[in-house]
Protein backbone atom coordinates (compact mmCIF):
# COMPACT_ATOMS: atom_id res chain seq x y z
CA UNK A 1 0.00 0.00 0.00
CA UNK A 2 1.02 3.61 -0.62
CA UNK A 3 -0.14 6.42 1.68
CA UNK A 4 -0.49 9.97 0.31
CA UNK A 5 -1.07 12.94 2.65
CA UNK A 6 0.61 16.35 2.63
CA UNK A 7 0.63 16.75 6.42
CA UNK A 8 3.72 15.03 7.82
CA UNK A 9 2.27 14.24 11.24
CA UNK A 10 -0.92 12.83 9.73
CA UNK A 11 0.95 10.84 7.09
CA UNK A 12 3.36 9.32 9.61
CA UNK A 13 0.49 8.55 11.97
CA UNK A 14 -1.44 6.73 9.23
CA UNK A 15 1.65 4.73 8.25
CA UNK A 16 2.22 3.77 11.89
CA UNK A 17 -1.42 2.73 12.28
CA UNK A 18 -1.38 0.66 9.10
CA UNK A 19 1.82 -1.05 10.22
CA UNK A 20 -0.11 -2.47 13.17
CA UNK A 21 -2.94 -3.85 11.05
CA UNK A 22 -2.92 -7.47 9.82
CA UNK A 23 -2.45 -8.10 6.12
CA UNK A 24 -1.30 -4.57 5.21
CA UNK A 25 2.23 -3.60 4.15
CA UNK A 26 3.07 0.05 3.44
CA UNK A 27 5.65 0.31 0.65
CA UNK A 28 5.75 4.09 0.31
CA UNK A 29 4.46 7.41 1.63
CA UNK A 30 3.87 10.49 -0.51
CA UNK A 31 3.51 14.18 0.42
CA UNK A 32 1.53 15.09 -2.70
CA UNK A 33 -0.24 13.61 -5.71
CA UNK A 34 2.77 13.68 -8.03
CA UNK A 35 4.83 11.67 -5.57
CA UNK A 36 1.94 9.24 -5.13
CA UNK A 37 1.82 8.59 -8.88
CA UNK A 38 5.60 8.09 -8.92
CA UNK A 39 5.46 5.61 -6.05
CA UNK A 40 2.69 3.65 -7.77
CA UNK A 41 4.87 3.42 -10.89
CA UNK A 42 7.80 2.24 -8.76
CA UNK A 43 6.09 -0.23 -6.42
CA UNK A 44 2.84 -1.26 -8.19
CA UNK A 45 0.88 -1.38 -4.89
CA UNK A 46 -2.54 -2.97 -4.66
CA UNK A 47 -4.04 0.12 -3.00
CA UNK A 48 -3.29 3.80 -2.50
CA UNK A 49 -4.77 5.50 0.57
CA UNK A 50 -5.18 9.01 -0.83
CA UNK A 51 -5.80 12.40 0.77
CA UNK A 52 -7.65 14.99 -1.37
CA UNK A 53 -6.24 18.43 -0.52
CA UNK A 54 -2.54 18.32 -1.45
CA UNK A 55 -0.14 20.71 -3.22
CA UNK A 56 1.17 20.36 -6.80
CA UNK A 57 -1.32 17.61 -7.67
CA UNK A 58 -4.42 17.03 -5.58
CA UNK A 59 -5.95 13.68 -4.74
CA UNK A 60 -8.58 13.77 -7.47
CA UNK A 61 -6.05 14.38 -10.26
CA UNK A 62 -3.63 11.83 -8.78
CA UNK A 63 -6.45 9.27 -8.64
CA UNK A 64 -7.35 9.98 -12.25
CA UNK A 65 -3.73 9.48 -13.38
CA UNK A 66 -3.24 6.30 -11.34
CA UNK A 67 -6.45 4.70 -12.58
CA UNK A 68 -5.61 5.59 -16.19
CA UNK A 69 -1.97 4.50 -16.13
CA UNK A 70 -1.98 1.73 -13.50
CA UNK A 71 -5.48 0.21 -13.47
CA UNK A 72 -4.42 -2.70 -11.26
CA UNK A 73 -3.96 -0.24 -8.37
CA UNK A 74 -7.11 0.71 -6.51
CA UNK A 75 -7.57 4.05 -4.72
CA UNK A 76 -9.27 4.60 -1.38
CA UNK A 77 -9.77 8.23 -0.42
CA UNK A 78 -9.04 9.10 3.23
CA UNK A 79 -9.94 12.72 3.85
CA UNK A 80 -11.46 15.18 6.28
CA UNK A 81 -14.13 16.15 3.74
CA UNK A 82 -17.34 14.32 2.85
CA UNK A 83 -19.16 17.12 0.99
CA UNK A 84 -20.45 16.73 -2.57
CA UNK A 85 -17.65 18.82 -4.08
CA UNK A 86 -15.06 16.45 -2.62
CA UNK A 87 -16.90 13.13 -2.83
CA UNK A 88 -18.26 13.03 -6.36
CA UNK A 89 -15.16 14.25 -8.26
CA UNK A 90 -13.08 11.64 -6.42
CA UNK A 91 -15.47 8.83 -7.32
CA UNK A 92 -15.69 10.05 -10.91
CA UNK A 93 -11.88 10.02 -11.09
CA UNK A 94 -11.92 6.32 -10.27
CA UNK A 95 -11.66 6.00 -6.50
CA UNK A 96 -13.30 2.76 -5.31
CA UNK A 97 -13.32 3.66 -1.63
CA UNK A 98 -14.00 6.81 0.37
CA UNK A 99 -13.41 7.21 4.11
CA UNK A 100 -13.24 10.20 6.41
CA UNK A 101 -10.34 10.60 8.82
CA UNK A 102 -12.44 9.63 11.81
CA UNK A 103 -12.35 6.06 10.46
CA UNK A 104 -10.73 3.48 12.72
CA UNK A 105 -8.25 0.80 11.76
CA UNK A 106 -10.91 -1.88 11.29
CA UNK A 107 -12.87 0.34 8.92
CA UNK A 108 -9.75 1.04 6.85
CA UNK A 109 -8.97 -2.69 6.60
CA UNK A 110 -12.55 -3.42 5.63
CA UNK A 111 -12.50 -0.76 2.90
CA UNK A 112 -9.22 -2.11 1.52
CA UNK A 113 -10.57 -5.66 1.49
CA UNK A 114 -13.72 -4.50 -0.27
CA UNK A 115 -11.90 -2.68 -3.08
CA UNK A 116 -9.52 -5.61 -3.52
CA UNK A 117 -12.50 -7.92 -4.01
CA UNK A 118 -14.07 -5.61 -6.57
CA UNK A 119 -16.56 -3.95 -4.22
CA UNK A 120 -16.84 -0.35 -3.07
CA UNK A 121 -15.17 0.61 0.20
CA UNK A 122 -17.40 3.44 1.39
CA UNK A 123 -17.98 4.66 4.92
CA UNK A 124 -21.60 4.58 6.16
CA UNK A 125 -21.69 8.40 6.07
CA UNK A 126 -20.62 8.42 2.41
CA UNK A 127 -23.09 5.67 1.50
CA UNK A 128 -25.89 7.73 3.04
CA UNK A 129 -24.82 10.83 1.11
CA UNK A 130 -24.79 8.87 -2.16
CA UNK A 131 -28.28 7.53 -1.49
CA UNK A 132 -29.54 11.03 -0.70
CA UNK A 133 -27.98 12.40 -3.86
CA UNK A 134 -29.33 9.62 -6.08
CA UNK A 135 -32.81 9.95 -4.62
CA UNK A 136 -32.95 13.73 -5.10
CA UNK A 137 -35.01 14.53 -8.23
CA UNK A 138 -33.07 17.70 -8.99
CA UNK A 139 -29.89 15.84 -9.87
CA UNK A 140 -31.52 14.07 -12.78
CA UNK A 141 -31.19 15.27 -16.35
CA UNK A 142 -33.86 17.75 -17.49
CA UNK A 143 -36.92 16.04 -18.97
CA UNK A 144 -37.21 15.80 -22.73
CA UNK A 145 -38.55 18.97 -24.26
CA UNK A 146 -37.50 21.21 -21.38
CA UNK A 147 -35.35 24.25 -22.03
CA UNK A 148 -31.60 23.69 -21.92
CA UNK A 149 -29.88 25.39 -19.01
CA UNK A 150 -28.54 28.79 -20.01
CA UNK A 151 -24.84 29.50 -19.95
CA UNK A 152 -23.71 31.10 -16.71
CA UNK A 153 -21.85 34.43 -16.83
CA UNK A 154 -18.10 34.82 -16.32
CA UNK A 155 -17.45 31.08 -16.31
CA UNK A 156 -19.31 30.43 -13.07
CA UNK A 157 -19.97 26.79 -12.29
CA UNK A 158 -23.47 25.63 -11.37
CA UNK A 159 -22.41 25.22 -7.73
CA UNK A 160 -20.86 28.71 -7.62
CA UNK A 161 -24.07 30.18 -9.05
CA UNK A 162 -26.05 28.28 -6.43
CA UNK A 163 -23.85 29.63 -3.64
CA UNK A 164 -24.18 33.14 -5.07
CA UNK A 165 -27.97 32.89 -5.09
CA UNK A 166 -27.92 31.88 -1.42
CA UNK A 167 -25.60 34.78 -0.60
CA UNK A 168 -28.18 37.01 -2.27
CA UNK A 169 -30.82 35.54 0.03
CA UNK A 170 -28.78 36.83 2.96
CA UNK A 171 -27.50 33.48 4.19
CA UNK A 172 -24.26 33.22 6.17
CA UNK A 173 -21.52 30.82 5.11
CA UNK A 174 -22.56 28.40 7.84
CA UNK A 175 -26.19 28.49 6.70
CA UNK A 176 -25.17 27.93 3.09
CA UNK A 177 -23.04 24.98 4.17
CA UNK A 178 -25.97 23.38 5.99
CA UNK A 179 -28.28 23.96 3.03
CA UNK A 180 -25.84 22.39 0.54
CA UNK A 181 -24.46 19.72 2.90
CA UNK A 182 -20.91 21.03 2.56
CA UNK A 183 -18.38 22.43 5.00
CA UNK A 184 -18.03 26.14 5.74
CA UNK A 185 -14.51 25.94 4.29
CA UNK A 186 -15.94 24.66 1.01
CA UNK A 187 -18.45 27.52 0.94
CA UNK A 188 -15.61 30.01 1.48
CA UNK A 189 -13.71 28.45 -1.41
CA UNK A 190 -16.71 28.80 -3.71
CA UNK A 191 -17.22 32.42 -2.64
CA UNK A 192 -13.55 33.25 -3.21
CA UNK A 193 -13.73 31.65 -6.65
CA UNK A 194 -16.89 33.44 -7.71
CA UNK A 195 -15.55 36.77 -6.39
CA UNK A 196 -12.43 36.29 -8.53
CA UNK A 197 -14.43 35.35 -11.63
CA UNK A 198 -17.00 38.13 -11.36
CA UNK A 199 -14.67 40.85 -10.11
CA UNK A 200 -16.84 41.76 -7.11
CA UNK A 201 -15.13 42.84 -3.90
CA UNK A 202 -17.71 42.10 -1.22
CA UNK A 203 -21.04 40.41 -0.58
CA UNK A 204 -23.04 43.56 -1.35
CA UNK A 205 -21.53 43.72 -4.83
CA UNK A 206 -22.08 39.98 -5.19
CA UNK A 207 -25.79 40.44 -4.42
CA UNK A 208 -26.09 43.19 -7.05
CA UNK A 209 -24.30 40.94 -9.55
CA UNK A 210 -26.71 38.09 -8.80
CA UNK A 211 -29.72 40.36 -9.37
CA UNK A 212 -28.23 41.82 -12.57
CA UNK A 213 -27.68 38.42 -14.17
CA UNK A 214 -30.89 36.83 -12.94
CA UNK A 215 -29.17 34.42 -10.56
CA UNK A 216 -31.40 35.66 -7.74
CA UNK A 217 -34.64 37.62 -7.48
CA UNK A 218 -34.68 41.02 -5.78
CA UNK A 219 -37.09 41.08 -2.81
CA UNK A 220 -40.66 41.72 -3.88
CA UNK A 221 -40.19 40.46 -7.43
CA UNK A 222 -43.30 38.49 -8.44
CA UNK A 223 -42.84 34.85 -9.38
CA UNK A 224 -44.14 34.22 -12.89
Amino acid sequence: MVVADDQTVVREGIVMLLGLLPGIEVVGAAADGLEAVRLVAEHAPDVVLMDLRMPRCDGVEATRRIRAQYPATQVVILTTYADDDSLFPALQAGARGYLTKDAGGEEIVRAVEHVMSGEAGLSPKVQLRLLERLSAPWVESPPAGSAAPRELPDGLTAREAEVLSLVAEGMTNAEIGRRLHVSTATVKTHINNLFAKTGVRDRAQAVRYAFRYGLARPPGTPIT
